[in-house]
């Protein structure tokens, strides 16, 4: 079972992906759990080992007596990651998490290569607002600021209009220890690392939400992006809770700092060319190339491959059905044939390919869809007999 005894107390957590990966660990804000990433762990996997944990207070880890800390926190998650066996990795952490993330990189800084801090800020406003926080679930337990937590997590939007993380966040605050809750408030109350930020050398990403009312930019991400030596900072059309109200703008955001890449754009992008077309297609227009092609050959690895198919938000096999659908409906059959034979040979089912020509058939025509479908019959016909 994934759950480690660290510091004194139970902790349970996720270890998913390939161990290969670089790793990059999630942490969640107060009041909610592991749970919370799960709009990220798609595109994450595709590039990371991806470690989510429930913090101390939370979810299915312990609830011990009293009020926490940060540090407390940050050696909670140093002794997760000796546990594992993990000996350095990238850090995401929205609100509480990214209280502990800033913790980390000051005491820690050996231990991250990188720094994400989400909806964060080195100082969560008035103590008296955690005071009255927690009073309140003393007195009328978790369902007492259930109300002001929605509120303050979700846009008006994204209430109204039901999206499903907001039932799941509700869900996980409700059913939550009111003791963790009380114990993490204090973590926040007595949080001030503002006099520490210029000490920060972990490359860092800072991520506010523009609907924000818990830690809005200004004073908040706007400080952390100011005081911390080169951070760099994306602002999204969210509330505090920005990876359940954008998660594709935020894992947008996420993966283009994580996997930033110095390589030079020809290199990267023959790599990515013999990935999506294959070694066989790649060596035999290398081998045509001639001086009169040499530039153009250059052209499409530098800035069709290098730069747009080795963008990390969209996977291999969704550009693919967006390739096909564009080759189909602007008649550009040799290139449809190309990613139709390569992406049977790697990614692509039939029915992959049997919906995006449906679609086809809707928006660009019937004798368009006519078309592609027989040629698709003739390759899906080639292809069966070499399975």
């Amino acid at each position: 079972m994934p759950f480690a005894t660290l510091n004194g107390i139970r902790h349970y957590y996720r270890l998913e992906g390939i161990e290969e990966r670089p790793v990059l660990v999630l942490a969640h804000s107060l009041g909610a759990d592991h749970g919370m990433w799960q709009p990220q762990m798609p595109d994450l996997l595709r590039h990371f080992y991806v470690l989510r944990y429930d913090i101390r207070g939370h979810g299915a880890s312990d609830v011990p007596t009293g009020d926490y800390s940060v540090e407390q926190l940050g050696r909670d998650a140093l002794a997760l990651l000796d546990h594992l066996g993990i000996a350095k990795c990238s850090w995401c952490g929205l609100s509480m998490g990214g209280a502990i993330g800033q913790w980390l990189a000051l005491h820690a800084p050996q231990t991250l290569t990188h720094l994400v801090l989400a909806n964060t800020s080195p100082r969560f406003g008035d103590p008296a607002l955690w005071k009255s926080r927690r009073k309140a679930v003393q007195e009328g337990g978790m369902a007492a600021v259930l109300s002001l937590a929605m509120q303050r997590s979700f846009s008006e939007k994204a209430i109204r209009t039901h999206n499903e993380y907001v039932s799941l966040f509700r869900s996980v605050l409700l059913g939550m220890d009111p003791q963790g809750y009380i114990g993490s408030c204090a973590v926040l109350r007595d949080f001030d690392n503002t006099d520490q930020l210029s000490k920060i050398t972990v490359p860092t990403l800072v991520i506010a939400g523009d609907h924000d009312v818990s830690t809005p930019w200004a004073g908040n991400g706007e400080v952390l992006a100011g005081l911390i030596p080169n951070a760099t900072s994306m602002r999204l059309a969210a509330a505090h809770l920005s990876n359940l109200e954008q998660p594709q703008s935020f894992n947008s955001a996420v993966l283009g700092f994580l996997l930033s890449d110095s390589s030079d754009s020809t290199t990267k992008g023959f790599t990515v060319r013999r990935r999506v077309l294959g070694d066989a297609h790649v060596d035999k227009a290398v081998a045509a190339t001639t001086d009169f092609s040499r530039d153009f050959q250059d052209l499409i690895t530098r800035y069709a491959w290098g730069e747009i198919w080795s963008r990390p938000l969209l996977d291999d096999r969704t550009r693919r059905l967006l390739v096909l659908a564009l080759m189909a409906a602007t008649g550009r059959w040799e290139e449809f044939r190309l990613h139709l034979t390569s992406g049977l040979n790697r990614e692509l089912e039939v029915c992959d390919l049997k919906e995006v020509l449906l679609l086809v058939a809707i928006y660009s025509g019937l004798p368009t869809a006519n078309t592609a479908f027989h040629l698709a019959q003739e390759q899906l016909a080639q292809h069966s007999t070499k399975v």
